[in-house]
């Protein structure tokens, strides 16, 4: 079996057990606590008479609806202030309630304003993603003019003598490697483009490890990588103190693959390990 299908064989099935084992999220209670009976009693009277205004246009139905609707303005205004200051005094730094109503007072949305492009204006998702992967694609371009002859031709020698002799035996990995990498992954760390999570893989049976590291052999053996370990989400972040609406202003992050990442991070040991062995690096 080709390396690719292999390696999307094993994340959608860990995507379909992560799935299938994962509970179905429950609506969320409203967490705005319920009006007393009589300001909802007031308000239905106060609906039912504008809707009566509305057939009638009877000024005395006005009046009854104005006076009604100040009395609801400050009968709602006193509940509002009486119930804030019930939730302040009920506050206790043991549970560590004050930092909580902290944390959800000071969360504020951050908006997503319209960018300026040399076409227009870019309202909906879809237009802006248009207009930052153009800002991005004008700013990364492909060298063509390289700054240093000398030290391209000192790497393309490199090269060329790397290919030129035979190839040895890569030093692969084993199952406890991989475990032990598994073990170190951070769970609050975002996941790639499928959505697979590292919380996910601390959760592989032995017999998954074992198949990962079995296909990750096949990679250091075949020179291959798969081409969807290389591709990424970019999240836009805007960068402090830039103007939100030109795309110029945002930085884009890269969030890869998780099981590439993984890959990474054992390939980076033996790289090291080589490094340090052979001296290669000046202190």
């Amino acid at each position: 079996m080709a390396i690719d299908t292999c390696f999307e064989k094993f994340s959608g099935a860990v995507l379909k057990a992560l799935a299938a084992s994962t509970p179905k999220r429950c609506p969320r209670d409203d967490p705005r606590p319920p009006l007393p009976p009589g300001i909802q009693d007031e308000i239905h009277l106060k609906n039912r008479l504008r809707r009566q205004w509305q057939i009638t246009r009877d000024p005395a139905l006005k009046a009854k609806v104005n006076r009604l609707q100040s009395s609801l303005t400050r009968r709602l205004n006193e509940w509002r202030n009486d119930h804030w200051s019930a939730t302040l005094e009920s506050l206790d730094p043991k549970d560590k309630s004050p930092w909580s109503m902290t944390k959800r007072v000071m969360r504020v949305p951050t908006p997503s304003p319209p960018l300026a492009t040399p076409g227009g204006i870019a309202l909906s998702d879809s237009e802006k993603a248009e207009a930052l992967a153009d800002n991005l694609e004008a700013q990364f371009q492909p060298v063509t003019d390289p700054s240093l002859p000398a030290v391209i031709e000192m790497v393309d020698v490199a090269l060329r003598s790397y290919f030129i002799s035979p190839a040895s035996e890569p030093q692969l990995t084993t199952p406890d490697e991989v475990h032990e990498a598994i073990k170190s992954l951070k769970v609050s760390k975002a996941p790639g483009p499928k959505g697979l999570p590292n919380r996910a893989l601390k959760h592989l049976p032995k017999r998954a490890v074992s198949l990962l590291a079995r296909i990750f052999n096949s990679v250091l053996r075949t020179h291959h990588l798969p081409p969807t370990l290389k591709h990424a989400r970019v999240i836009s972040i805007l960068k402090p103190g830039k103007d939100p609406a030109l795309p110029s202003s945002y930085r884009p992050i890269s969030l890869l693959d998780t099981i590439g990442k993984l890959f990474e991070k054992i390939l980076l040991v033996t790289i090291l390990q080589v490094v340090n062995e052979r001296g290669l690096l000046r202190d």
